[in-house]
């Protein structure tokens, strides 16, 4: 062998040595998520703060649009591409991941006894065994409302249904705001922002869900029919054309100022503050009765979890105990205001309004929306059976009564309760 070649083999070989050492010192983990917009929040807040204490981790936080996002992902998981951390949808979507072998199992993950049973609930396998994500975030419903025109009307906050309804008389009465922006078009908003959002005071949150999952309630049933029935109500306060009106049209009327109240879901607090000329505030779904224990729809939106294929599961469990961990929660949640944490560690919200929705949980009762676990698993698919229901019995197409017996009807046509 001459000497060249000899030099030459041992240049390439402390080379790659050299390599070899780099590679062990920096460790790159990618974040997989359809949440572009909060691509400024992890780039600036989350990873600086987590590779602050982690030098040799390296994090990228690689978002997918939202509506190719669950597309996009299965196929990168099916070709072994996906990155090492998978942002999780609640419930079905990502139990089916779990359940294909693409998310690993994080029942010893330091940091997950920071979270409660109910907090866990969208990504626990159904024997309750297995929990697959870290919860990182949940969306609570109630009412946001224009202060300035509930001041100018002398309307009291309403906390039961009687004083709800009799605040949109005074508001309609008035006739210079639309009591209540929601259309019914895009029929999702209906169902969410209406039936999911009054209907736990009625079924009684987790009492009712989980006993329409065991087959002892039914959707027939009085206190399923019963927010169908206030829904129904809703019709004389919503403005005209209601039935053409899109979710951005509903958000335009109630941050222009035009419409009084907004039933709403939480994520809405960061646009409406840059919107919104005027002073807003937000109540929880109305009580039937004074006195009434309330409830809340307090939904888990968002977690994360470990890509059971990922070259790096030390690093990437790092990480995921970071998330679990108080201080990820206090920057997520007032970073995104209306996306409150679900780590057992209270968050103070430096937002107004944020702090508003989050104070419910100290004296409602949480639970998730009804159709989202289990019950929408077969064809007819609940939740979307709801969407159409909800907006039909808003438009006087359907009775209150019609339209739980469709679901249920629906309902029986696939699901059987487990003995």
């Amino acid at each position: 062998m001459t000497r060249n070649l000899i030099k030459g083999l041992l240049l390439a070989t402390s080379i790659l040595g050299t390599a070899g050492i780099a590679q062990a010192q920096d460790v790159s983990l990618t974040i997989e998520s359809w949440r572009n917009d909060d691509l400024s929040i992890w780039k600036d807040k989350i990873i600086p703060a987590f590779e602050a204490k982690n030098p040799g981790i390296k994090v990228t936080f690689a978002p997918t649009a939202p509506t190719e996002y669950n597309a996009a992902l299965n196929a990168k998981l099916d070709a072994g591409s996906a990155g090492d951390l998978i942002t999780c949808r609640p419930f079905d979507a990502s139990l089916e991941l779990y359940n294909k072998k693409h998310l690993a199992g994080l029942n010893d993950l330091p940091g997950m006894e920071n979270f409660s049973d109910v907090a866990k609930s969208a990504w626990t396998t159904d024997d309750g065994a297995t929990t697959f994500c870290v919860p990182m975030a949940s969306v609570i419903h109630g009412f946001i409302y224009n202060k300035d025109a509930f001041d100018q009307l002398g309307i009291a906050v309403p906390t039961t249904e009687e004083e709800f309804f009799a605040a949109l008389d005074k508001i309609k009465a008035d006739g210079n705001y639309i009591p209540m922006a929601m259309g019914t078009k895009d029929l999702w908003e209906a169902a969410t922002m209406g039936y999911q959002n009054i209907g736990p005071n009625y079924w009684k949150g987790e009492e009712g869900r989980l006993a329409l999952i065991k087959g002892e309630q039914r959707l027939t049933d009085p206190q399923w029919v019963e927010p169908f029935k206030a829904l129904a109500k809703w019709k004389d306060y919503l403005g005209d054309g209601f039935e053409a009106q899109t979710y951005p049209d509903s958000q335009n009327l109630f941050t222009l100022g035009r419409a009084a109240i907004y039933p709403a879901g939480s994520w809405e607090i960061g646009l409406f503050n840059t919107q919104a000329q005027f002073k807003m505030g937000a109540f929880p779904p109305p009580v039937k009765t004074a006195g009434d224990t309330c409830y809340i729809s307090d939904h888990n939106d968002i977690g994360i979890g470990l890509n059971a294929k990922s070259a790096n599961p030390e690093a990437a469990k790092k990480l995921l105990t970071f998330i679990a961990s108080p201080e990820f929660a206090d920057i997520y949640a007032n970073s995104l205001p209306g996306f409150f944490s679900l780590n057992s560690t209270a968050v103070k919200m430096q937002d107004p309004l944020a702090q508003e929705f989050v104070y419910w949980r100290e004296k409602c009762k949480p639970t998730i929306r009804s159709t989202y676990q289990i019950l929408s698993r077969g064809t007819p698919n609940l939740e979307n059976e709801t969407w159409t229901m909800s907006a039909n019995v808003i438009n006087g197409t359907d009775t209150p009564e019609a339209a739980a017996e469709k679901l249920q009807k629906g309902l029986d046509s696939w699901f059987k309760p487990a003995k």
